[in-house]
């Protein structure tokens, strides 16, 4: 039986990398504000135009990154929950073929395209459900994800389908904002160390020679942070995958989900565009099922179907080719790459 005491402490410290990076930014505000803004700065105008831009960046970095936090996980619909039937059935059958069968006529309905490495369907036994594609279940949130990407602790969330936007806006704006207040700031760098600050600000000096570091050094980290998923959007990738190529029925494709840099990004940001830099919920679909490229498994089926025309002698293949595309024309294929509602 768990401890509850000991539960809650678990639960405590996993906030406490959350409370670090607020002090963090609380900080910064004190700083750049009050000590570079208010004492530092002697020109009225300088102070406004700082004070403006910086407020800017901070509220939108903050909105962001809260989003990230308090967005709820994205849990699988009903329907892939297994009854408590069809999970005794599930349990008491010792032979793992016909558990298999037993998923695969329970999956029949389900909008599934992905596989375990056996080519099976992929069931989460602790959840006891089937899961979506690029569902995975999250030892640390105790449930499965949709289109799960990983769980950050800096954000004590799993960041998935339901945050993913949030956390890639949160890096973006975290970046702008590092570079903005290191680059406001190391004017007043340099003349702390040439000694040329009023002495009137005191350990205010100091205060605004770490805000430089802290900016700089956090700039450093997040630029290759943001660049990795810049480039995971764009390919239409979550971090899970760059790691363990997906499993489709055909066997492993890097670029399954790959539907070209403009639906990709469609994917995570919406359709309009008016919203793709707010923190507002837009991802395209129900992180249940994802439209997919064009595979190889379709140019080996039109293959072996033209070589079949030509040793039966059934009429001509031309023919047939064309009565083939008529039935699935061309861009909508059974994994057609344009998302349709």
């Amino acid at each position: 039986m768990s401890n509850p005491v000991l539960n809650f402490c678990i639960r405590l410290m996993k906030w406490l990398p959350v409370v670090f990076i607020t002090l963090i930014v609380l900080w910064s505000y004190y700083a750049y504000v009050v000590e570079m803004c208010v004492f530092a700065i002697t020109s009225l105008p300088q102070k406004v135009v700082y004070l403006v831009l910086y407020h800017v960046f901070f509220l939108i970095f903050v909105w962001s990154y809260y989003q990230t936090i308090f967005a709820p996980v994205g849990k699988p619909a009903q329907e892939f929950y297994l009854s408590k039937a069809d999970v005794d059935r599930l349990e008491h059958e010792d032979r793992e073929d016909r558990q298999q069968q037993y998923l695969a006529q329970m999956a029949k309905d389900l909008p599934l395209v992905t596989r375990t490495i056996g080519g099976s369907i992929r069931y989460c036994e602790p959840c006891q459900l089937i899961k979506p594609d690029r569902c995975h279940h999250c030892s640390m949130c105790g449930t499965c994800v949709l289109k799960m990407d990983h769980h950050c602790p800096w954000v004590n969330n799993c960041v998935g389908y339901s945050n993913y936007k949030f956390f890639v806006l949160f890096l973006g704006y975290g970046l702008l904002y590092c570079i903005y207040v290191a680059g406001t700031s190391v004017e007043y760098f340099i003349k702390f160390w040439n000694k040329e600050l009023d002495d009137t600000i005191g350990n205010g000096r100091f205060h605004i020679l770490f805000l430089f570091f802290a900016a700089a050094m956090f700039s450093i980290s997040l630029v290759s942070l943001f660049g990795y998923h810049l480039y995971l959007v764009f390919s239409n990738r979550t971090t899970l995958e760059s790691f363990r190529t997906p499993m489709f029925r055909h066997g492993p494709d890097k670029d399954g989900f790959n539907l070209g840099s403009s639906n990709n990004l469609k994917e995570v940001f919406g359709e309009d565009r008016r919203l793709w830099f707010l923190p507002v919920f837009t991802s395209f679909g129900d992180g249940m099922s994802f439209p997919t490229r064009r595979t190889s498994e379709d140019s080996h089926q039109l293959l072996n179907d033209r070589q079949r025309w030509a040793e039966e002698g059934e009429g001509d293949v031309s023919d047939r080719e064309t009565a083939l595309t008529t039935v699935q024309p061309p861009g909508r294929s059974r994994m057609h790459v344009e998302a349709e509602t």
